[in-house]
Order: structure tokens, then sequence, then C-alpha cells
């Protein structure tokens, strides 16, 4: 990073299964750093294929049952959350990909208009996650991503454009070619400084704030970075 270059491009790889810690995450990045640090989302197939990934990847600890009592495990100790007692036991959204691509589409879409005041990429993956974990919608079919798109106002059908041109699977194949050559191991994995950083895993707020104040710095080229 150079010293004439402050605002740093921070990409966190995702998946639809977050339901805690990103929009909490983006807002506490902008209230501490404002406009040096800019968020790029990328989003990753951790959950591509969920039969494998839960059903089989999960079945010495109890498969989809085991499951859902991890997810509700960890959301008992957020009293700000809601999850669906049901979650990944009546609804098994087949996987990932399909909201990935529309939220690809929702970002290509919004990129063509006038900046919002609030990102529409933000609000509707935000509205995704809480339609399957709080309502227990299925995601992974277009009619929810088509409703979730109109309950926010989205221009449905420039959406719907970008995915039967292929610019939005383009979008998405971009990001899959991003994940293997960052070698991103799963999610969430936050990638700092041109790549030459990464956090991932279960990695508290301090530990990331750290190490954008300390690239905020900017230190000389010739300087070690102290993250």
């Amino acid at each position: 990073m150079t010293t004439s270059y402050r605002r740093l491009v921070l990409h966190p790889f995702v998946v639809l299964r977050m339901l805690v810690a990103m929009v909490f995450f983006t807002a506490a990045v902008a209230a501490a750093c404002g406009a040096e640090v800019a968020l790029g989302h990328r989003f990753c197939g951790t959950f591509g294929a969920t039969a494998e990934r839960i059903g089989e990847g999960w079945k010495a600890k109890g498969g989809y049952a085991g499951f859902n009592a991890h997810i509700r495990d960890v959301a008992d100790r957020f009293d700000h959350i809601e999850v669906d007692p049901e979650i990944w036991l009546t609804v098994r959204p087949a996987s990932s990909a399909s909201a990935h691509l529309f939220l690809k589409a929702v970002a290509l879409t919004e990129a063509e208009t006038a900046a919002p005041a609030e990102s529409a990429l933000e609000r509707a993956a935000w509205a995704l996650r809480l339609a399957f974990f709080r309502d227990g919608r299925d995601i992974a079919t277009r009619a929810a991503q088509t409703d979730v798109a109109r309950e926010l106002g989205l221009p449905v059908d420039a959406i719907q454009q970008s995915i039967d041109s292929g610019a939005a699977h383009a979008a998405l194949c971009g990001d899959g070619a991003l994940e293997q050559k960052l070698s991103i191991e799963g999610s969430p994995t936050f990638v700092l400084n041109e790549g030459r950083q990464k956090l991932y895993g279960n990695v508290g707020y301090r530990v990331i704030e750290a190490n954008l104040q300390e690239l905020l710095r900017a230190p000389d080229l010739s300087e070690a970075s102290w993250c």
C-alpha cells in the first residue's frame, strides 16, 4: 500500500448463512473509519450444495437436526435476533448459489443508477437472511427472491435482465475466480491491503479494527506492518 492511497478496499467473502455479524460489522467499520474504508462484498460457495455440506458433512453430528441445534445455540447468545425454530428442518434451500446470483444482479442494477443513501445490495442481502433464518422461506427459489426485491422496492425486471443476459453469472464467476486466487478457505474471510492480509473465521471486531487502523496509518513502504 502506498502512502498516497489512503482509502482501503476491504473484501468480505461471505455466504448467506451469516445472520449476526455482517450488517453490524459494516455499521461499525463505517462509524470507526468513515469514507477511508470501502467494503467490496464478495460471495463464496461454502454452501453451494447444502445436501452435501450439511446432510453429509454434519452426519456424525446429527445431520440437519444437529445443524439446527447449532444455529439456535448461537442465536440464543444474541437478544436482538430471531431464528425460526424449524430452521433447516422443514425448509432446506438447495444452494446458496441462487441467492448469490440474485444479489450480484442487484449489485449490477444498482451500479447503473445513482448511488442510493443505503446500498441496495446490503439491504437485499440482509432481507434474504431474515427471510430464511427468521421467516423460514426458501431463498434459493426465484419466487422468494422476487418477493424480497418487491418488498424492498427494487427494480425486479432490471434484476431479472441482469440474470437473463448472463451478466450476473459473469459477476458471480468473478467472485469464484478471486476466491481461488486469494485462497479463500471459508466464510467469513476479510481480505485487506490488496490481498496481502486475510482474516478468516470467528475474528473479533477489535482485531479487524486494529488491522484497518494500522493500514490507515499508511506506513512507509520500507516499514513493516504491525498487523
